[in-house]
């Protein structure tokens, strides 16, 4: 399939209205960084902002960076007047050509739902790892959250067939995934790569329920995160009846009839590596 340029579908609305979870469930992965007064860190993925202004309420100072023009300046305009904090567009997969890249610059790299994301090309993943290596300083701390082997598995597959079913070749509809979810093993195998000491790593399955938003729920989280699936379709009518088949068949795999509310299989990844000295 030809190679279509990135879109950044990544706005602060609809991030809130199907995804607002994210920074709320990140209790346990700020624990394990334990930001100290003295800390510089970096936060790698940062999204709108809302955990790097937190941390900045501990450290020293915090610099977010993400790939999303629309996230950064939302961060910008919600917390860009406080000090010590800093915000800049870049692709983390390309750290090291990054403007303020700045060898052992951090005492901590940080990052929540967002190595799934960066990781996704196989080709630069060994080099996104070195650079954060690099960017730490002797004996820092690379703390982060990602999704995991089996995440969101029920999407995952529906939005396969779905792609499929419209007349995409099966590979050609598996190439469209956005994500990278590891099994411990492997990230333990990678981060081993380029020199990282492993001190704590766990896997937990957590049910995640969805928002309930009007452009929420299964549809919004669809239309926003898995828009590279959706974006590998030329046609606005084939689109659609991708979101629709997604929901349809997830319908009643995911609700609970209680009371109407939806949640997906979440498998979070959660690692503490260290720089040696």
């Amino acid at each position: 399939m030809a190679e279509r340029p990135a879109k950044d579908h990544w706005t602060q609305e609809a991030y809130s209205t199907s995804a607002a979870f994210d920074p709320e469930l990140a209790t346990t992965i700020l624990q394990w960084l334990d930001p100290q007064r003295d800390d510089v860190v970096l936060d790698l993925g940062c999204g709108d902002g809302v955990l790097t202004a937190k941390l900045k309420e501990s450290c020293a100072s915090v610099t977010g960076v993400d790939a999303s023009a629309n996230l950064i300046t939302a961060a910008k305009k919600a917390y860009g007047s406080r000090a010590g904090l800093s915000w800049h567009v870049q692709d983390c997969r390309y750290l090291d050509r990054w403007i303020n890249f700045q060898k052992e610059g951090y005492t901590k790299v940080f990052s929540n739902a967002a190595l799934h994301w960066i990781l996704r090309d196989p080709t630069t993943r060994e080099s996104v790892l070195r650079n954060i290596y690099g960017i730490l300083r002797p004996s820092g701390t690379f703390v982060f959250e990602m999704g995991g082997k089996g995440n969101v598995a029920e999407v995952h597959a529906a939005l396969i067939a779905a792609v499929a079913h419209q007349g995409t070749p099966l590979e050609d509809a598996r190439e469209l995934c956005p994500w990278f979810f590891p099994s411990e093993a492997l990230m333990k195998q990678m981060l081993d790569e380029v020199g990282f000491k492993i001190q704590r790593m766990e896997s937990e399955y957590r049910p995640t329920k969805l928002t309930m938003e009007k452009d929420g729920g299964i549809e919004g989280w669809v239309r926003l995160m898995g828009a590279s699936f959706l974006d590998g379709l030329d046609s606005p009518v084939k689109r659609e009846a991708i979101v629709k088949e997604v929901c349809e068949v997830l319908k009643t795999v995911i609700s609970h009839e209680e009371d109407g509310s939806m949640y997906l299989g979440y498998v979070r990844l959660r690692v503490l590596a260290t720089k040696a000295v």
